[in-house]
């Protein structure tokens, strides 16, 4: 089939050529169009489902709404692990799926669930909901709304209503979060003692102002033949509208609503707060879809935040440079072009310096825009995007992609200069030599190529995050590689047939000086060493034992840490203490983030927001950091911030950056590296335990932020009801409860209309009336007599302490022990902390630890990789036997692999000494890519012995080794100058992943080559097929 393929473009040179362009220009179009993100989509099939409830306590929900949900859902299909955070007042149930579901599909198994708990659930209460689907990067755009002449209602009310609206109409925005502010509503303040005096209760205020806003439609009539329709309007439109209405009337004089209370406007009671840069304002959060384009949306948003800014009142602003994820796709993906091509101008470098001819660079290096194109368009029929995984695929692939062609033309060039030297009635036409000398070398680059995809499979079978991440790049570096193959064998040898036949270095003769030079020192080497196998195989293996010694000490990660150009901090103070103190606590550490010169910008979320569905507390708060570094390196910056804000007392500072902690969220539930879950069934044996393993752990050297999840203990006013004193004076509990709710947390019996905005009308007590316990305990409760009695009458008032929150996992309570890491591997640290809590903790019966973070999914990936490795290991020899029907000969290729093995952990310790799986991987494709040099050259000394050019197996390995010396040269150099750019850009934004591979793939070229040209030869000439070959036919000669 390949033949037939070379054959058919040969004849057809011009379809192929207009066929190549139409490809380049389809693909360069394509490219234009493709998507940009900074990530595939790492997103989880996860559906949160956010139930409210009215500040009941956490225990009650945790009863009443988390476990009867949790049951439900917990034997729905496809369910992994069901994680819950219940708070007061609100219960967040995050329900994950096996990677590879339909989100779709999964939000209609949970909402079918939650209608069979439907039934089981309080009938008072809101019905849960789901929050919408968004993307694992969260966030991709913080957006400031301050203002020095408006107060925070007045920002809140045109954040919510002017704001909020626009964005979500823009495509590919899921959900916009205001936070911060006050919340304005239409409140009916009451004041029990008026109440008293006037003999009014609390419900027939409620019944009366329900019924005093509403609009009415009375059908129409007929005036002179016109239809007229008749409409009433009793909406109220201002609080005096509100303080006329009639509550009731008493000996024949009505009393009114203003005659119980104020009625006024006012801020409604609130859950959090938000500021900018130290100073409040309302911080809008907004969350894409998980396949929307994060640079073309947020150039949508832009547009439209510049349009909103005009409409808003005058001294309003809203700030947009607080934290842009634009900003950090846009950096990755410009550090990974520059690499790319960077790495293409020295690859034109390396063929040039070799060939001395631009006809023979020009039709080599047309390889690579074709494959590029080739791998862009297959990823846009996979629905793929262009980011930094499979822009690193192709920026690694990059040297890979002229291997091919540079092996056929080599040959081709090799053969036309030997044609040219022929007498004229020797020589064959030119198609006939281009014909076969590409024939000549196909099986090599064939089975080559297809070697080096053999070794991406591997990626292919990973599950989970890793599996999200890392099969992009393999897809972008298998395609690309795979086109190239097919550039070689359809378009190298039309372009040589038209370009090189009349060349002038073909007319010439002549190889260039750096050529013959090289011969000529590798022809010393050769001859120094190609009979001293066993000298060779003795160094060898002792570099072999020293590396694999290296790499049995090597620390051990995930992934490597990323460079975002951001920062999050959480910030967590003691639960139970107040929004405001909270603030005060965030604010304080705003100020000291902003002394640090490389602080531009800080977006602070204290509390929780009305449509946030993180169920965080009032007492934490989480703080976006934009940086611009400038001469301290990244970690003196951490350790400055980490030893100045350890001076704030009693709180609990965790440092990260958003997207890592995302994905750290996503695997474990916990936005730090290490996750220590311990599980168990009451919550202060939990707490207990949890602050022993946090001692632990601090002393473990590497472990920064170490902090235990806050679950304490916060004080409650229990309001215990006297059935028999309600029933006494013709009470109900719900009648009771109605009164007390409605007093103190107020309740909403309408809403009130502005325009286009509208706003809850709401009944409650003035504030006084919550002062303190006394002012509780004399709360005045109407009985159906009319008399009034005192709460304390009706039930048992006293302080109690309660969980602030419950958090649970697959139905059981836990309680997690975080730690992030520093100046050390990731693995070396779980190990240590595993082995200290093992030694030195002891367990109750019904309680165990369990451990998340990004090592699970390392230790997964690496278990995977290894025992793929080994399979794929196999699949080589068994290519390598059937192209060269010899096992020897595919052992002595393989050799290639342990010498590359050692270079490669060169490599390892030259980034940092950590193994990741970006290093494994590069690995796996340093055996693929080192396993070409071995079968370019044993097949050619298979030819040369097998079509008798040479008379003895000495010769036939030097010429062999001789020949191929430029080839293998040309293509080990162009793979690895290539990846010198994305290698020196190890610690850029967007070179994280791919740094560490390129490197290990640099170093293990450099051993694997040079070895190569030195080991092989001598241990071919000593075990080869060829060596037996020609001792066969001795026997023979002697024979007859």
């Amino acid at each position: 089939m390949i033949e037939k393929t070379i054959d058919w473009s040969l004849r057809n040179r011009l379809m192929v050529f207009i066929a190549a362009l139409l490809l380049l220009f389809w693909g360069g179009y394509e490219t234009l169009r493709m998507p940009i993100d900074v990530f595939p989509d790492l997103t989880a099939p996860t559906v949160t489902v956010v139930a409210e409830a009215h500040g009941m306590a956490p225990q009650e929900v945790e009863n009443l709404i988390t476990r009867p949900i949790e049951s439900a859902l917990n034997g729905a299909s496809g369910v992994r692990r069901v994680r819950s955070s219940t708070g007061i007042g609100i219960a967040v149930i995050w329900v994950e799926f096996e990677w590879g579901t339909d989100i779709y599909q999964a939000r209609q198994i949970v909402n079918e669930k939650l209608q069979l708990a439907s039934s089981s659930l309080p009938q008072d209460l809101p019905a849960p909901v789901l929050a919408p689907i968004t993307s694992i990067m969260g966030e991709i755009l913080f957006i400031a709304l301050h203002s020095d002449r408006h107060d925070l209602m007045e920002l809140k009310t045109a954040a919510d209503w002017s704001v909020r609206p626009r964005l979500l109409a823009v495509p590919g925005v899921a959900e916009v979060i205001p936070n911060g502010g006050q919340t304005k509503q239409y409140q009916v303040v009451l004041d029990p003692v008026r109440m008293a005096a006037y003999g009014v209760s609390v419900n027939q205020v409620i019944d009366a102002v329900a019924k005093t806003n509403h609009n009415v439609s009375a059908g129409f009539y007929v005036d002179g033949g016109q239809e007229v329709l008749i409409h009433g309007e009793g909406r109220v439109t201002s609080p005096d509208d509100i303080g006329e209405t009639l509550v009731l009337e008493r000996d024949g004089i009505p009393i009114v609503v203003r005659q119980l209370g104020e009625v006024r406007t006012g801020p409604a009671p609130t859950r959090g707060t938000a500021g900018y840069n130290g100073k409040e304002a309302i911080i809008i959060g907004i969350q894409k879809q998980p396949t929307a384009n994060t640079l073309e949306l947020t150039r949508r948003l832009d547009a439209v935040l510049s349009d909103i800014q005009g409409a808003l009142p005058e001294g309003m602003q809203i700030d947009t440079h607080l934290f842009r994820q634009a900003d950090f796709i846009s950096v990755s993906i410009n550090n990974l072009v520059v690499a790319l091509r960077d790495g293409a101008i020295l690859v034109i470098a390396i063929v040039f310096v070799f060939l001395v001819s631009v006809r023979s660079t020009l039709i080599t290096l047309i390889a690579i825009p074709l494959s590029l194109v080739a791998a862009i368009l297959a990823m846009k029929a996979t629905g793929g995007t262009i980011n930094t995984m499979t822009l690193g695929g192709m920026a690694i692939a990059l040297g890979a992609l002229v291997d091919d062609a540079i092996i056929v033309v080599e040959n081709i060039v090799r053969r036309l200069r030997e044609n040219a030297q022929l007498e004229a009635p020797q020589q064959r036409s030119v198609f006939n030599v281009v014909s076969s000398a590409t024939h000549e070398i196909q099986g090599s680059i064939v089975f080559a190529t297809l070697i080096i995809m053999l070794v991406f499979l591997p990626l292919f079978f990973l599950t989970g995050v890793e599996s999200r991440l890392m099969q992009p790049l393999g897809f972008a570096y298998v395609v690309s590689l795979a086109a190239s193959l097919l550039v070689a064998i359809t378009v190298t040898p039309v372009l040589s047939f038209w370009w090189l036949s009349r060349s002038r270095i073909i007319r010439k003769g002549y190889e260039s000086r750096l050529s013959q030079g090289l011969k000529y020192l590798y022809g010393k080497v050769l001859n120094l060493t190609i009979e001293r196998w066993k000298t060779v195989s003795v160094l060898s293996a002792a570099a072999l034992i020293v590396a694999l010694y290296g790499i049995g000490q090597a620390g051990k990660s995930f992934l490597p840490e990323f460079n975002e150009g951001s920062l999050t901090v959480g910030a967590v103070t003691l639960p139970g203490t107040s929004l405001e103190q909270s603030d005060a606590l965030g604010r304080r550490v705003e100020n000291i983030l902003l002394q640090h010169p490389e602080v531009v910008a800080t977006a602070r979320r204290t509390g929780r927001a009305e449509l946030d569905p993180h169920a965080q507390g009032i007492h934490a708060s989480e703080m976006e950091v934009t940086l611009r570094m400038g001469d301290r390196s990244k970690e003196e910056l951490l350790a400055a911030l980490r030893r100045d804000l350890a001076a704030l007392p009693g709180m609990n500072i965790v440092i990260g950056q958003p997207i890592s902690h995302r994905i750290d969220h996503m695997l474990s539930g916990t936005r730090a590296n290490i996750a220590v879950k311990l599980f168990g069934p009451d919550l202060y044996e939990l707490r207990l335990i949890a602050n022993q393993i946090k001692t632990e752990v601090e002393n473990v050297p590497g472990a920064v932020d170490v902090s235990v999840e806050q679950q304490a203990d916060i004080t409650f006013l229990r309001v215990h009801f006297d059935r028999a004193a309600i029933a006494r004076y013709g009470l109900h509990i719900e009648d009771v409860a109605d009164a007390i709710r409605t007093a103190y947390f107020g309740t909403t019996v309408s809403r009130v209309l502005e325009g286009q905005t509208s706003f809850d009308l709401v009944i409650r007590f003035h504030d006084k009336a919550r002062a303190g316990i006394d002012a509780i305990r004399g709360t005045l409760i109407t009985t159906p007599t009319g008399a009034q009695l005192p709460l304390h009458a009706l039930a048992e008032i006293r302080h109690d302490l309660g969980p602030n929150t419950i958090s649970r996992e697959n139905v059981q309570r836990k309680i997690v022990v975080m730690a992030n890491v520093a100046e050390r591997d990731l693995n070396s640290v779980v190990n240590d902390i595993r082995e200290r809590i093992v030694e030195n903790i002891t367990m109750p019966s019904g309680y165990h630890v369990e451990y998340g973070g990004q090592f699970e999914s390392a230790e997964s990936a690496t278990r995977t990789l290894l025992v793929l490795g080994a399979a794929v290991i196999v699949g080589i020899f068994l290519l390598l036997f059937v192209a060269f029907h010899s096992a020897r000969d595919a052992l002595l290729i393989m050799l290639n692999l342990p010498l590359a093995l050692i270079g490669g952990i060169v490599g390892v310790y030259a980034m940092d000494g950590v193994l990741s799986v970006a290093s494994i991987i590069g690995f796996i494709t340093l055996f693929g890519i080192a396993t070409r040099n071995g079968v370019m050259m044993v097949a050619h000394i298979q030819n040369l012995v097998t079509n008798k050019v040479v008379s003895d197996a000495i010769t036939a390995v030097r010429r062999g080794a001789m020949e191929r010396l430029i080839p293998i040269l040309m293509t080990a150099l162009a793979a690895g100058l290539a990846l010198i750019p994305l290698a020196l850009s190890a610690g850029e934004p967007g070179s994280e992943i791919q740094a560490p591979m390129a490197v290990v793939i640099l170093f293990g070229l450099l051993s694997s080559t040079a070895l190569n040209m030195i080991v092989v030869p001598a241990l071919y000439l000593r075990f080869g097929s060829a060596s037996r070959a020609f001792n066969e036919r001795g026997n023979t000669s002697s024979a007859d």
